[in-house]
């Protein structure tokens, strides 16, 4: 099934029926699935239940088995408890109990380890999270009593990817006015070689504001045009656009940051945790601020979303309605956290004014070296595309240049091959070729893992349910795409099917993703003409 309501309900009866018979397997298999559907759609205030109860199955598991475990592994189950604090900086709707009950329980867990040992690794992670709840709720002296200990604690895989925990640090000094400090802790990112996709364009965001304060002007200003190339359309991007429109104010590149405003305003409509939101909505309304008092009277076209048409409107009206965004989400933060802190901090952030002339941005000079973006109304080898080259469409990418996967890469192959497809909110792709039903999805921690599923379109009576299972044995041993297997659904047919599962930790190019897309698609019709062959 596609991510959805309709499969979150699904594996929700799933794993109460796996549970009521007795089926631990099962239950943490649907449980763990829960967990990273709710990822997959950005909403991860609703993991809280099912980690919980994955965590639960899991122990009962643990002791059945005398020590054995069937499901997640310790290291998962660590990652998933890390995902349902870290849920609580993102949303009110946790409880702040609630995160510190789980907090507690994987301290207990570094406390003796899986062994019964103290786990050192553990402690990175416990330390980094609290450090990240007592700066979220204000407590700057315990913030950097647990950041002292966070940096000096053994590496743990558990407590998130090596090349973003830096960035993470540099965004907490820079909050508390470190800059020098904050500036340190991304150099080992900008400066050496990182096994991650997300950087070094998060690392560069994370060092514009201590690079303007720091009077580097020029460099803040390279760093923001070669960040939100990709920021402006990947999907993990629009966590980073508050920072870009900080920097655009206090930069004073007022019209740059109207037009980013502008462009990113739709995915203000689309879910996103409420942190990003309330600081995008506090960012552009600073913006909104500083514009109307250069400009009078200043309109822009507000784009249409459902039922609200396009409009224009002025900004100092668009900037009351960001602000009352961002003041309304503050609140909710501080009567969960019982402070006052992040309304203070969207009004720090309001009162801030330019720090010194602007320096020219570099697509307002010459292109960086390196940089093969077509500007807008520019040629690509001699052939317009629509005010967009086509690194554009894939994310600022050259079609050999390395990048994060992104739905993007997906549907720009998908319509560079002529094909059609459904696009739904979660960024699932599903299209058909033939007999074949394939869906294409981003998996993984940070999306990293391109996931094809191939369905054929016919189906076998289940009473031939031994054949089919020699069927997709035998297109195993011969075939290496996809991986097929066979699926029972309960109504008296079975569902054959089969999956590609790749993964790009490491990026991927534009030119890689069609290579992909077509496999994925050559051999999901193969396989599906194979089972409508069968006699």
């Amino acid at each position: 099934m596609p991510d959805g309501e309709a499969r979150i309900a699904e594996l929700e009866r799933v794993a109460a029926l796996a549970e009521a018979t007795g089926d631990p397997r099962t239950t943490l298999d649907a449980w763990s699935e829960l967990v990273e559907t709710h990822l997959r759609g950005g909403e991860r205030w609703r993991l809280f239940e099912p980690v919980r109860r994955c965590l639960d199955a899991a122990g009962r598991d643990l002791r059945a088995g005398a020590g054995r475990r069937v499901g997640p592994d310790d290291e998962t189950l660590r990652r998933y408890q890390r995902y349902a604090v870290e849920a609580l900086l993102g949303t009110p709707r946790i409880g702040l109990d609630q995160a510190r009950s789980m907090l507690d329980g994987l301290a207990d867990r570094a406390a003796t380890g899986v062994d019964g040992t103290a786990d050192t690794a553990g402690t990175a992670l416990v330390a980094q999270l609290r450090c990240r709840i007592a700066d979220h709720v204000g407590d700057e002296p315990a913030a950097r009593r647990w950041l002292g200990q966070w940096q000096a604690a053994s590496p743990d895989p558990a407590a998130g990817c090596p090349g973003c925990l830096p960035v993470r640090q540099a965004e907490l000094l820079a909050g508390w006015g470190d800059w020098a400090e904050a500036l340190a802790a991304v150099e080992p990112v900008l400066d050496g070689p990182v096994r991650c996709t997300a950087q070094p364009e998060a690392a560069l965001t994370g060092a514009l504001l201590p690079w303007l304060r720091a009077d580097r002007a020029d460099r803040a200003a390279q760093a923001h045009v070669r960040a939100y190339r990709r920021h402006r359309v990947a999907p993990d991007g629009f966590g980073h656009l508050a920072t870009h429109l900080r920097f655009c104010a206090l930069g004073g590149h007022l019209e740059r940051g109207l037009e980013i405003l502008v462009e990113q305003l739709p995915r203000l409509d689309q879910p996103h945790e409420d942190l990003s939101v309330m600081e995008f909505a506090a960012a552009g309304a600073l913006v909104c601020t500083l514009a109307a008092d250069r400009w009078q009277d200043r309109a822009v076209r507000r784009p249409a979303f459902r039922r609200r048409p396009a409009a224009e409107v002025t900004v100092a009206a668009l900037g009351a309605e960001l602000l009352t965004i961002a003041t309304e989400l503050a609140g909710s933060f501080d009567a969960r956290n019982g402070t006052g802190h992040q309304s203070g901090r969207m009004a720090a952030w309001l009162t801030e004014r330019p720090l010194a002339p602007p320096v020219p941005l570099p697509t307002e000079t010459a292109p960086e070296p390196g940089d093969e973006q077509a500007e807008p109304g520019e040629a690509w080898d001699g052939e317009a595309w629509d005010g967009a080259g086509p690194a554009e469409a894939t994310g600022g990418l050259a079609p050999d240049e390395l990048g994060a996967l992104t739905v993007t890469m997906i549907t720009t192959e998908l319509d560079r091959r002529g094909d059609g497809y459904a696009l739904d909110a979660a960024g699932t792709v599903l299209g058909r070729w033939g007999d074949a039903v394939i869906q294409f999805r981003r998996a993984g921690e940070r999306g990293e893992i391109l996931h094809a599923r191939v369905v054929a379109g016919r189906r076998l009576p289940a009473g031939r349910r031994a054949e089919a299972y020699a069927f997709c044995n035998g297109w195993n041993r011969d075939r290496l795409l996809p991986k097929a297997y066979v699926h029972d659904p309960g109504d008296g047919e079975l569902v054959l099917a089969g999956e590609v599962t790749t993964d790009l930790a490491h990026g991927v190019a534009p030119a890689q993703v069609t290579v992909l897309v077509d496999a994925a698609v050559r051999t999901g019709v193969a396989y599906a003409e194979a089972v409508a062959a069968l006699p």
